[in-house]
């Protein structure tokens, strides 16, 4: 066996072996502490990006790893042929954060998590009875060929051939036509809009309670609770992708009630922020009663039943373990008052900078976004870069991570715990760079 060290730069070993199916930034990360990382070379880096909103505790959590040493010691995996504590206890854990009976079920990512959504409003639109409101004359609500899912316009659903129809945004289609059937996209926060695209062959509504990878855009109340009541005509479920905006990342534990509380979505995805960095993804569906078309009611919790969906490494031990110690830690270390604190924080820090490069800042909690002005091109002669990513790199240079979004926005997803003397220093290191810009 060769033990010496391959010499070869890490950047060589991507181009030569990894498929180049991402436009990387050049940083080699090498370690993390908290809300820090650093590259090969030992630069430090304020980490506002935490894996896009993944690393919900900061890096290497002391809890975090020794939960996930004393995991790996025990049972790292099994089948799900077979029951596993860590499991079913981090199920009730999550139903508990909901706040609403249901139940859950496990995958390794966002993009499947939402998989697991459209399957449950196919399998409700072909065996439930659907309903319509009264005005409306067409098929009998019994035999209602459900299958259509709405989704709106800036919205991101995953990278699955599905997720991106689902997807309303052009630029993650390009290549892969033909598109996976049953799609719908309409204006986000648009009810007639949404009312007109309703018919009898809806299945679902899937919404974002806030909008992460087009730039950090929120749903208003009003539209979510008229979302809510459109569906319930319509015999619809509802359902939010809370990958980005779910688990304490807006100051709730759910995004949607940081919004409007009152509304009762009949399932949600979660995932990135779930296990502090380690692949798992969840879906949640409300224990409420349907009608079979072949008699009797269901549970749409119990509705995909044995055999209908399945997952080889979803809800593995080891990363059940980890998120259970992930959310005993935002809950015992008051993370969630601290995500609301320390975005009010921020966002106001970044308003107070009064940069004539910035036109808004925006988002709930520490899901934030900062729009840069349509003429920022042309005044920080930033050339044929785009803003974003331009704005990106002097932020790298000036030791400070964060996220592009779109040719004009930045996304800051720091980790929950990060501390107000942190934030001020993103924001002084902001500052600086939007100075030496114009």
């Amino acid at each position: 066996m060769n033990l010496t060290p391959d010499p070869t730069p890490t950047t060589e070993l991507f181009c030569s072996y990894v498929i180049p199916s991402y436009t990387r930034f050049p940083l080699v990360l090498e370690r993390g502490a908290g809300s820090w990382v650093w590259d090969e070379a030992g630069k430090r880096y304020l980490d506002f990006g935490a894996g896009i909103a993944v690393c919900s505790v900061g890096h290497c959590h002391p809890r975090v790893t020794e939960a996930i040493s004393r995991q790996a010691g025990k049972l790292v995996h099994t089948s799900n042929l077979y029951y596993t504590r860590p499991q079913g206890l981090l199920a009730q854990k999550l139903v508990e954060l909901v706040g609403i009976a249901g139940k859950i079920f496990f995958c390794n990512s966002g993009a499947e998590a939402n998989e697991g959504l459209y399957k449950l409003a196919r399998k409700h639109g072909n065996e439930t009875v659907g309903t319509l409101p009264e005005h409306t004359t067409g098929e009998t609500a019994e035999s209602l060929p459900r299958h259509k899912i709405i989704t709106f316009t800036g919205s991101f659903h995953g990278r699955t051939l599905a997720g991106i129809a689902a997807t309303g945004q052009e630029k993650v289609k390009k290549g892969f036509e033909p598109a996976v059937a049953g799609f719908e996209h309409v204006p986000f926060n648009d009810a007639p809009a949404l009312l007109a695209a309703m018919d009898h062959e809806t299945a679902a509504v899937l919404l974002e309670p806030v909008q992460g990878e087009s730039g950090i855009h929120p749903v208003s109340a009003h539209f979510l609770r008229t979302v809510r009541s459109i569906c319930d005509d319509f015999g619809a479920l509802l359902m939010f992708d809370e990958i980005q905006c779910g688990l304490g990342r807006t100051g709730e534990w759910c995004g949607w009630r940081s919004i409007a509380p009152d509304v009762t979505p009949d399932a949600v995805s979660f995932a990135k922020g779930i296990a502090g960095g380690l692949p798992l993804g969840a879906i949640w569906a409300r224990d409420r009663e349907v009608t079979l078309k072949s008699g009797g009611t269901i549970s749409l919790a119990n509705l995909l039943g044995p055999g209908t969906h399945a997952t080889t490494f979803g809800g593995t031990p080891l990363v059940c373990t980890a998120a259970l110690e992930v959310l005993s830690i935002i809950e015992q270390e008051g993370l969630i008052e601290n995500a609301r604190a320390q975005g009010a924080y921020a966002k106001e820090a970044i308003e107070a900078l009064a940069s004539p490069l910035i036109a808004e800042a925006r988002g709930l909690g520490l899901m934030l976004g900062f729009e840069l002005v349509a003429d920022f091109a042309a005044r920080a002669g930033t050339g044929s870069r785009p803003p974003s990513l331009w704005m990106v790199d002097r932020l790298h240079e000036a030791g400070l991570l964060a996220i592009p979004a779109g040719t004009h926005a930045i996304r800051w997803l720091p980790p929950l715990n990060v501390t107000r003397e942190e934030v001020s220093q993103a924001v002084e290191i902001l500052g600086g760079v939007l100075k030496k810009a114009v």
